[in-house]
C-alpha cells in the first residue's frame, strides 16, 4: 500500500480522498485527523477496492496490514456518500484468534478477554459464515465458557475450524460487508432514501481502542446539542467495559455524561477524560461547522476518537441548530439558510406522529395538510362541535367536504375524507386553518349514513372509535401513538428574519377569517393576498339571509334580504383591516354557484320551507332550477355577478364602509377587490362600472375620500389569454392555479387524488400538477399572461394566489416571470419566505 494510492490509503491529512470516492465517514476521519485529535490508525478503502473485493479481488490483504503493525486488533466500519443511505454494520476485534486471547488474557484478564473474543466470534459467525443467530443464543454469560461454546459451535456447524489467520479473517469480512452492499434488498433500501442505483461503498479499518480492560475503560457517545429540541445541552452515554455503541442500547448500565441527579455521569467517574472528549467536540463543531457526534472510546483513562458523525436531528432541531451555528459566527446567516429544507418547516409548525412510535396503519390517502392529530371518529360537522363543547378531540369523517362543513372543520382535531385530492375543500381549508388532514382515502369504506369505516383489512371503525390522522405523510393510523409536540418557534422567528433580509419576492396568505388573518400575521405575511368571502356566510344566521336573498322574485327584495347581510359583512372586513393594519387585504367577490348555499334532501327542503315559511313545492321547484349539470363551469364567479347585481354591490359597499370605520391614527389599509372567473374584458367592464358606483355613492353619503384597487383573478386558459385586453383596466392580475390548473388539464380537482399517484408512479405526469405547478402548460399560459398584461400596463402586479404559492419549486417559477409576490395558506408562509430566501441566496452565489 502506498500512502497516496488513491482506492487503498492510509487516513493522512494529505491523503488523496473525498466522500464522492471513499464515502462521508472516510472523509470526516481525514478532517479530525488534520484537527490532531487522537483517532486511531485507519485505512480507507475507495468504492472502486471495494468493488473489486466483491467481484473476488483479495490481493489486498498484506497491505492492508502492513501499517498496523504486528498482531492488531482491527474494526471495520462502512463509509457510503451520504450517512443516510446505511450500510452494513461494523465489525469488531477482527485479529483475535488463540494466540491473541493468551495475550491480552496477560494484559486484560482472561474474562475481559474472552469477552472480546466471543464478540468477535459472534458476528463473525452469523455476518460472515452466515450461520443461524439462533445457534448462538444459548451460549453461556460467563465469557470465557461461552467463548469455548461459541467456537464448538462455529466448528459444528461451518466444519470448519474458527479462522485464525487475521489476513483470512480481514478480507472475508470485507468481502462479506461489500457483498452485503450489492445485495438486492440493500439496494432497493437505500434507492428508497434517495440513493442512486449504483452509489458505492467505501469501508475503513481502523485500529481497535478496546474499552476493555484495565483502569477506566469503556465507550460512548457525545454530542453538544438535543437532537429532538436543538436545546444546547450535552447529551450521550458511557458505558464502562464497553465497545463501539454498546452505550446506546445497555439501558440502565449506561451512564451519563454530564452531572446528572437521574444518576452516575462519566464527569464524576472520569472528570479528565470528560474534559477532553468535551473539548474535542467542541472542536469538532467549530471547524468542522456542523453539530457533530463523537463516537468514543476510553482506555485506561485514555480517550480516543473513533468516528464523528453528523448530529441526527428533526426539523425543530435542524432550525435551532444552524441558528445557534449562525449566531456563533461558525457559519454565515446565508448558508444558515440554505441548509434548511423549506417543506420540513411544515414539521416545526405542527403536532407530529413520534418517530419512535409503533404505527397500526389503516389506510394510505393525499398527504394534504401537516400535521398530525388523534381523536374519536365523528361523522358529522354537528357531532365535531358537540364533542368539542365538551372538550374531546374528534376526527371528522366525510366523503368530501363542503363550505357547509367550516365550523366543523374548526371544531374538528383533525379531518379525513373519502375523495379529493390536494386543492379540494377540505386539503384547502385544512391547510388554511392548521388542520392535519388526509384526503382521497379511498380504500377505506366509508359508510357515513351507518356511521362505519372499514378499513382494508376487515376491521371495522364506529363513530367514537379512535384514530389517528398523520397529514404529514398521508396515512390514517389505529388508535393513539405518541405525539411530539410542535417546536419552539423563538429560532423560526429569527431564521425568518434573515429570510427577509435576502429574498426578493413578497409573500402573502390566503385567509377568510379573523383567525385565519391573526395567524398570518403572526407568520409575517405581507398582506392578505386571497380573501374567499364565501365561507363568511355559512354562519347559521347568515345562511338563512342568504337563502331568503336566493328565493327573492325581484332584485327589490334581493337588495331587502341583502341589506340584512350588509352589517354582517361589514364587521367581517373591519375585524380584517384592523388585525392587517397598514398591510394590503386582496377580498375575492362570491364566487361559489348559489346552490352551495341550499340544503339538500328531503329532509333539508322541509326545514328550509319551515324557516321561509314557503310552500314545500315553491322550495323543491327553486333548488332543482337552480341545479347545473357542471355547476364548477356554471353560473358562479362574475357570472353570479354580473346576473344577480345586488350580490357584488352589497359587498362593495361592505368594504367600503368597513374601511371608513377604521380609527384616526391607524396605518390605512387600502383594499384590493378582485373579481373571480373572468373570462372576457366585458365582464370587468361591467362589474367595475358597478363598484365605482357604489364607492361614489359610500364617498358621498360619508363626506370622505378613500382609495381601492380592482383587479382579476386569472383562473381560465382565456383569461390569460386575452390579458393584454384585461390589464389596462385593473390595478392588478391574480393568477388562480387551482382552477386554471383544472380547465387547463381538464381535471377535477377533487376527483383527480383517485388515479394521480397511478399518473405519476407510471410518469404521465412527473408531479401531481395540483402540488407542484406544471411549469411547461399552466405555467406557459402564467407566462403569456404576464408577458401580455404587462405589455398593456406595465404597472400591473402580478401573484398567484392558488395553492401552488406555498410550494418551493412553483415559487422559483413565479420569481422568474417576474411576479410580484405569493400568496399561500398561512401556515406556509414561513415555507414559502425560506424558499424565496434560497432562491435569492442561490442567484447571488451563482
Amino acid at each position: 500500500m502506498q500512502h497516496n494510492d488513491p482506492d487503498i490509503t492510509l487516513i493522512t491529512p494529505d491523503a488523496p480522498m473525498a466522500a464522492e470516492t471513499h464515502g462521508g465517514r472516510a472523509k470526516c476521519l481525514q478532517r479530525l485527523v488534520r484537527l490532531d485529535l487522537p483517532v486511531p490508525t485507519t485505512v480507507a478503502l475507495s468504492f472502486k477496492a471495494v468493488r473489486a473485493i466483491a467481484a473476488g479481488d483479495i490481493t489486498c490483504a498484506e497491505a492492508l496490514l502492513r501499517p498496523f503493525g504486528a498482531h492488531p486488533l482491527l474494526c471495520v466500519r462502512p463509509s457510503s456518500e451520504d450517512p443516510d443511505w446505511g450500510g452494513p454494520r461494523a465489525v469488531l476485534n477482527i485479529g483475535m484468534n488463540d494466540a491473541q486471547f493468551e495475550a491480552l488474557s496477560e494484559r486484560i484478564g482472561r474474562e475481559a478477554a474472552a469477552k472480546l473474543y466471543l464478540r468477535f466470534v459472534q458476528s463473525y459467525a452469523i455476518h460472515v459464515a452466515r450461520l443461524d443467530p439462533d445457534d448462538l443464543d444459548d451460549v453461556s454469560d460467563a465469557p470465557v465458557k461461552g467463548l469455548q461454546e461459541a467456537l464448538d459451535i462455529y466448528e459444528d456447524e461451518a466444519e470448519e475450524p474458527f479462522p485464525q489467520d487475521p489476513a483470512v479473517q480481514l478480507i472475508e469480512v470485507l468481502r462479506s460487508m461489500a457483498r452485503a452492499w450489492e445485495g438486492t434488498t440493500a439496494r432497493l433500501l437505500r434507492q428508497a432514501k434517495g440513493a442512486p442505483a449504483d452509489a458505492g461503498l467505501g469501508l475503513v479499518v481502523q485500529s481497535m481502542a478496546l474499552g476493555v480492560g484495565q483502569g477506566e475503560c469503556g465507550s460512548g457517545v457525545m454530542q453538544l446539542v438535543n437532537s429532538v429540541s436543538g436545546e444546547r445541552k450535552i447529551t450521550g452515554r458511557y458505558l464502562s467495559q464497553s465497545q463501539g455503541r454498546d452505550a446506546l442500547t445497555s439501558g440502565a448500565g449506561a451512564m451519563y455524561l454530564e452531572r446528572d441527579p437521574r444518576g452516575p455521569s462519566l464527569e464524576e467517574l472520569a472528570p479528565e477524560a470528560f474534559a477532553r472528549l468535551k473539548s474535542y467536540t467542541q472542536l469538532m463543531r467549530e471547524k468542522l461547522r456542523e453539530e457533530m457526534q463523537a463516537e468514543f472510546t476510553i482506555e485506561n483513562g485514555e480517550v480516543f476518537l473513533l468516528d464523528g458523525v453528523r448530529v441526527v436531528r428533526n426539523a425543530r432541531a435542524a432550525v435551532g441548530i444552524v441558528v445557534a451555528l449562525a449566531e456563533d459566527k461558525i457559519i454565515s446567516r446565508e448558508e444558515a439558510l440554505m441548509r434548511i429544507e423549506p417543506r420540513a418547516l411544515n414539521e416545526l409548525l405542527h403536532r407530529q406522529v413520534d418517530p419512535e412510535a409503533h404505527r397500526d396503519v389503516l389506510a394510505k390517502g393525499v398527504a394534504a395538510s401537516p400535521g398530525a392529530a388523534s381523536g374519536v371518529i365523528v361523522f358529522s360537522p354537528e357531532a365535531a362541535q358537540a364533542h368539542a363543547a365538551q372538550g374531546v378531540a374528534s376526527i371528522l369523517v366525510r366523503r368530501e367536504t363542503s363550505p357547509e362543513d367550516i365550523r366543523g372543520m374548526h371544531a374538528a382535531a383533525a379531518v379525513l375524507t373519502e375523495r379529493g385530492g390536494m386543492t379540494s375543500h377540505a386539503a384547502v381549508i385544512g391547510r388554511g386553518i392548521g388542520l392535519p388532514c388526509v384526503v382521497g382515502a379511498s380504500s377505506l369504506r366509508f359508510q357515513t349514513t351507518r356511521k362505519l369505516l372499514t378499513a382494508p383489512d376487515g376491521r371495522v371503525f364506529r363513530e367514537g372509535d379512535k384514530i389517528t390522522i398523520d397529514g404529514t405523510n398521508g396515512e390514517v393510523l389505529a388508535g393513539e401513538p405518541a405525539l411530539l409536540e410542535a417546536g419552539n418557534l423563538d429560532s423560526l422567528r429569527v431564521l425568518m428574519a434573515w429570510a427577509d433580509a435576502v429574498r426578493d419576492i413578497e409573500v402573502r396568505a390566503n385567509a377568510d377569517t379573523p383567525r385565519d388573518a391573526e395567524t398570518a400575521r403572526w407568520f409575517n405575511a405581507e398582506g392578505i393576498g386571497l380573501c374567499r368571502t364565501e365561507h363568511m356566510f355559512f354562519e347559521a344566521d347568515r345562511l338563512i339571509v342568504m337563502r331568503e336573498m336566493i328565493f327573492a322574485k325581484t332584485s327589490k327584495d334581493r337588495a331587502a334580504a341583502l341589506e340584512r347581510l350588509l352589517p354582517m359583512q361589514r364587521a367581517d372586513f373591519a375585524d380584517l383591516f384592523r388585525i392587517m393594519e397598514g398591510k394590503p387585504v386582496c377580498i375575492r367577490l362570491l364566487d361559489p354557484p348559489l346552490h352551495e348555499f341550499l340544503p339538500t334532501g328531503r329532509s333539508g327542503h322541509r326545514e328550509l320551507a319551515e324557516a321561509l315559511d314557503l310552500p314545500l313545492s315553491d322550495v323543491t321547484r327553486r333548488v332543482e332550477a337552480l341545479g347545473e349539470y357542471n355547476p364548477m363551469l356554471g353560473m358562479r364567479g362574475v357570472r353570479l355577478g354580473i346576473t344577480v347585481p345586488e350580490i357584488y354591490e352589497m359587498q362593495a359597499r361592505a368594504i367600503f364602509e368597513a374601511l371608513l370605520s377604521q380609527g384616526e391614527g391607524r396605518d390605512p389599509v387600502v383594499p384590493e377587490i378582485m373579481i373571480p372567473l373572468v373570462s372576457a374584458s366585458r365582464e370587468v367592464d361591467l362589474v367595475k362600472s358597478r363598484i365605482d358606483a357604489v364607492a361614489s355613492a359610500v364617498r358621498n353619503e360619508s363626506g370622505r375620500e378613500f382609495t381601492y384597487r380592482l383587479g382579476v383573478m386569472v383562473e381560465t386558459p382565456r383569461a390569460a389569454l386575452r390579458a393584454g385586453d384585461i390589464a389596462p383596466k385593473v390595478a392588478f392580475l391574480s393568477f388562480g392555479t387551482n382552477d386554471l390548473t383544472q380547465m387547463t388539464y381538464g381535471l377535477s380537482r377533487d376527483d383527480a387524488g383517485r388515479f394521480m399517484s397511478d399518473y405519476v408512479q407510471q410518469g404521465v405526469y412527473p408531479e401531481d400538477p395540483f402540488h407542484s405547478l406544471d411549469v411547461y402548460g399552466v405555467g406557459e399560459l402564467l407566462s403569456l399572461g404576464a408577458a401580455r398584461a404587462r405589455e398593456t400596463n406595465p404597472n400591473l402586479v402580478l401573484s398567484i394566489c392558488g395553492e401552488h404559492g406555498g410550494n418551493p419549486e412553483s415559487i422559483a417559477f413565479c420569481r422568474a416571470a417576474g411576479f410580484d409576490y405569493v400568496s399561500c395558506s398561512p401556515f406556509r408562509v414561513p415555507v414559502a419566505r425560506l424558499a424565496a430566501a434560497q432562491l435569492a441566496i442561490k442567484d447571488k452565489i451563482g
